[in-house]
This record gives C-alpha cells, sequence and structure tokens, in this order.
C-alpha cells in the first residue's frame, strides 16, 4: 500500500462527495432569494409556500453537508501537512477568511432565517436570507482563491523553505481564477435549476394537489437551468487560454509543456511530469454532458401555454437528466485538479513531498471510514429530500406558524393561481 495514493483517493472522495452538497447549497438559495423577495414584493401568498418548501431541502442538503466540509479541511493538517508547513502561509489565507467570515456568518443569518418565521419583520427576514445568498457566494470566492493558487501560485515569496504571501492582490488577479470562479458558480445554478424542474416534472406527471405551485416551479427551474448551462459552456471553454499558457503539461504535447518538464527535471530531478489521462477522459464527457444538456434550450418555448406539462414526454426528459449535471461537476473537478498533478502547487510543491508520514495503514484506515462517513451522509440526505420533495408543498415544517393548526392546511387553489 502506498500512503500517496491513500492520501489521494481520500482527497478526492472527500471533495468529490462535499462538492456535490455545495453545488445545491449555492444554487437553490439563489433561487430561494428570487422566490422570497418576488413574495414580499408582490404579497402572493404562493411566494411563501414555494419558498418554505424548496427552503426546507436546502436546509437539509446545508445540514448535512458541513459535516462533509469540516472533515475535507482537518485533511490538510492530518494527511497533508507538507502542504501545510511549506505554502500554509499563503494558501491558508482564503481559507481562513473564508472560515470566519463567510462560513461563520453564512450559519449565523441562516440559523436566524430558518427560526425567524412569522416573528421578524418580512424585511428583516428576506434580508437575513439576502445575507445567507451573499455570504454562501462569498464562501466559494475564497475557496476559489485558494484553488486558483495552486493552480498557479502568485504573490509568494520563498524565504528559509517556507512560502510568504508578499502580495495579497495577485490572489484575487490570478488568471486562473476568474473564469473557474464563474464556471463553478453557473454550474451551481445549473444543478439547482435542474433540482427544481427534476422534482417539478414529478409531481406535474403524478398530478398532485399543489400542480399549480409545481407550474410554477418548473418555470423557474427550467429557465434558470437553461441560461446557466450558457454560461458553463462559455465560462468552460473560456478557461482553455489561460490553462494553456500557464499549466502547459495539463493538455501536453507542445513545445512549452517540454520545456517546462526539462526545468523541472532540472530543479526536482527526474519524473513522470506528465498527468494521469483521467484529466482529458473527464474534461471530454464533461463537455459532451454540457452540449447535451444546452438542449434545455428547445424546453423553453414549450412553457408558453403550459405544452410541457400537455406533451408531458419533456417532463420525464427533466426527471430522468437530473444526475446529468451531478456527474458533470464531478468530470470537471477531475479535470482540473487530476490535471495539475504530480503538483499540489503547479510547479512549486511536487505531491509527494507534500503527504503526510503517516502509516499506509492508518491511511487506509481512515480513508474507509471517512468513505462510509461520507456515503452515508451523501444517501442520508438524498434520502430526506426525496422523502420531503415528495410530500409536496401542502405545509412543509420550514416556516410552519406557531398557532399552526391541521385543519386551517387547506388552501384552495384559485387563491395560489395569480
Amino acid at each position: 500500500m502506498d500512503t500517496l495514493l491513500l492520501a489521494r483517493l481520500q482527497f478526492a472522495t472527500t471533495t468529490s462527495l462535499h462538492f456535490l452538497f455545495v453545488v445545491v447549497t449555492l444554487g437553490l438559495v439563489t433561487l430561494l432569494v428570487g422566490m422570497q423577495t418576488a413574495g414580499f414584493v408582490t404579497g402572493n401568498p404562493k411566494w411563501e409556500r414555494l419558498t418554505r418548501f424548496w427552503g426546507q431541502l436546502y436546509v437539509i442538503n446545508y445540514v448535512l453537508g458541513i459535516a462533509t466540509g469540516l472533515v475535507m479541511e482537518f485533511q490538510f493538517g492530518l494527511n497533508w501537512s507538507g502542504l501545510s508547513r511549506y505554502v500554509g502561509n499563503v494558501f491558508g489565507a482564503p481559507l481562513a477568511i473564508e472560515t470566519l467570515v463567510a462560513f461563520f456568518l453564512e450559519s449565523t443569518f441562516l440559523g436566524m432565517w430558518i427560526f425567524g418565521w412569522h416573528r421578524l419583520r418580512p424585511a428583516v427576514h428576506l434580508a437575513l436570507l439576502w445575507g445567507v445568498a451573499i455570504t454562501a457566494y462569498a464562501s466559494a470566492f475564497w475557496i476559489m482563491v485558494a484553488n486558483a493558487w495552486l493552480q498557479n501560485p502568485v504573490g509568494y515569496q520563498v524565504r528559509d523553505g517556507i512560502a510568504h504571501l508578499t502580495d495579497f492582490s495577485a490572489l484575487l488577479a490570478n488568471p486562473t481564477f476568474g473564469m473557474a470562479f464563474g464556471h463553478v458558480v453557473a454550474a451551481s445554478l445549473l444543478t439547482g435549476g435542474m433540482l427544481m424542474a427534476a422534482v417539478s416534472a414529478w409531481h406535474l406527471i403524478r398530478r398532485t394537489p399543489d400542480h399549480t405551485l409545481f407550474r410554477t416551479s418548473l418555470r423557474i427551474g427550467v429557465v434558470t437551468a437553461a441560461v446557466s448551462i450558457s454560461l458553463v459552456q462559455g465560462f468552460g471553454f473560456a478557461q482553455f487560454g489561460p490553462v494553456n499558457d500557464l499549466q502547459p503539461t495539463k493538455f501536453g504535447g507542445t513545445p512549452a509543456a517540454d520545456a517546462l518538464v526539462a526545468e523541472w527535471t532540472t530543479t526536482f530531478g527526474p519524473g513522470d511530469y506528465e498527468p494521469p489521462a483521467l484529466s482529458s477522459v473527464g474534461l471530454g464527457f464533461m463537455i459532451l454532458i454540457g452540449f447535451g444538456l444546452g438542449l434545455l434550450w428547445l424546453l423553453v418555448p414549450l412553457l408558453w401555454r403550459d405544452w410541457i406539462i400537455r406533451l408531458r414526454f419533456p417532463l420525464w426528459l427533466l426527471l430522468l437528466a437530473l444526475p446529468l449535471p451531478f456527474v458533470a461537476v464531478i468530470l470537471g473537478w477531475i479535470a482540473r485538479e487530476v490535471g495539475r498533478q504530480p503538483w499540489v502547487a503547479y510547479g512549486l510543491l511536487p505531491t509527494d513531498r507534500a503527504v503526510s508520514g503517516v502509516d499506509p495503514g492508518v491511511m487506509l484506515a481512515s480513508l474507509i471510514g471517512f468513505t462510509l462517513l461520507l456515503g452515508t451522509l451523501a444517501v442520508t440526505n438524498w434520502v430526506l429530500l426525496a422523502k420531503h420533495a415528495a410530500r409536496g408543498a401542502a405545509d412543509p415544517p420550514l416556516g410552519r406558524r406557531p398557532d399552526h393548526r391541521p385543519a386551517d392546511d387547506a388552501r384552495p387553489e384559485t387563491v395560489l393561481a395569480g
């Protein structure tokens, strides 16, 4: 057993599972802000019910996703002590900001929003949800700043064998950051929109009593997903230029890549400096899925006069296509991260020098343990999401009035039709 291989497998497993929670969280919170804002402006009660229904799914995903993020953070110190010791002064800065400024604030705002229904003024309650969304985007922002530095180390100086941050603004101006951040945000909106469209399609196929509500959320989901896939494609292809310039070995076969490999061989010694073929395979399938999801634009005209519901076949397509954005985001992560190998920090710190000196048996035990733990959390998350999604929007627990009585649940559809 190889400690390095086991450590990489463990990090790949935890980050992949955590990323699935993140894209749902970031996508759904954006849609929630739109729905609650619409309810605040129009006063139409259907928007409150939609916010409560989708907010319930958002909270479930957020709570279970926290544990996966904590496990991932601990790995930097436990499994990758070489990374923490050598580049922690630089790489740790955006991570610390993300934890202190974004994550803690986001959790605080969310807790107040959850327990503030019918206790706070509508404007204050809406402002809290805006706070949740803004801090969620701030969290993604700083995580991508840190990741971009690993892709292209900038703004640092090595002193006494340790990298020190010398130019914080260089982290924000990193060429590998901007388009990648836009790509992740667009992918999250695509995932949130597809989730909303698929769940709504399921209810419309079954002709549940809340069909008026889910007709509205279907339209929101389809339009959001269609617009987002175009953004995903744009931000994705825009990254090829900087990657070819700054990471020529990611795709290889160019004079620049050969020259860089020769330079590394002189500096770090002989070795295999070509990334695994897995990164290119993941990139190819991700692009294929992206073009396939571009067909969502064909469904947008069917929203007029509810043709998409009358035909029903498009509803089944939306339901069956739900896994595709999740598969695509994992493939995108593989293309970005595996394509950086054999470097933790590209051209600066080789992966084999970053791993901790942990016994392979201990590393294997932690790999198995964390995989089972995070796998259980992921399965639990989807079981709970499916369970609460299937219940419909009659009276979700989130936002239920303190004086709630079962007899008060019924609301005629005509009230919501506006």
